[in-house]
C-alpha cells in the first residue's frame, strides 16, 4: 500500500519527511543500519529539491512510500514540479583525489547512489520523479 505526504519544498520540512518514512520503516522492522542509510539519502534528496528545484519561487514536493513485501524492498519516491533535473547524469566525484582538488558538488547524490540498491529518475507530466529502492 502506497502512503504519501505532500509538503512545501523547504529545508524546515526535512524532519517531517524523515519522521513519516521512519514510522513506516519501524512498522516493517527495518534494520537500524539500513534505516540510517535511508535517512541520509532522504535528507540529501529532499534538501536538494528544497534548495534548487523551484528557486527563486517556492513549490511542493510529494514523497511516496511503497513497500514491496515479496521482495522485502521499499521504494521512496520524490515528485516535484521544479526545473527538470536528472541528478543521475552528474558524473560521480573522484573520491581518490584530495579534498582540495575535487570539484564542488555531486558528493551528496553519489552517497545516495552508493547507499541505495537502485536509484531511478524520470521526467513525466512536467514532474521530476526520483525513486530510491532499498532492500530492508
Amino acid at each position: 500500500m502506497v502512503k504519501e505526504i505532500t509538503l512545501d519544498a523547504t529545508i524546515e520540512n526535512i524532519d517531517k519527511v524523515v519522521e513519516f518514512l521512519n514510522a513506516e520503516l519501524i512498522r516493517l522492522n527495518c534494520d537500524e543500519n539500513v534505516k540510517k542509510k535511508i535517512d541520509i539519502a532522504v535528507d540529501e534528496v529532499f534538501s536538494n529539491i528544497a534548495n534548487y528545484a523551484y528557486k527563486p519561487v517556492d513549490g511542493k514536493v510529494t514523497v511516496k512510500f511503497d513497500e514491496k513485501g515479496k521482495d522485502n524492498q521499499v521504494e521512496i519516491i520524490f515528485i516535484d514540479g521544479g526545473k527538470p533535473y536528472n541528478p543521475l547524469e552528474r558524473e560521480d566525484p573522484n573520491t581518490n583525489l584530495p579534498v582540495e582538488e575535487r570539484e564542488v558538488g555531486g558528493l551528496g547524490i553519489y552517497i545516495v547512489k552508493k547507499s541505495m540498491d537502485q536509484v531511478l529518475y524520470e521526467y513525466k507530466d512536467k514532474k521530476n520523479i526520483l525513486t530510491l529502492i532499498k532492500k530492508i
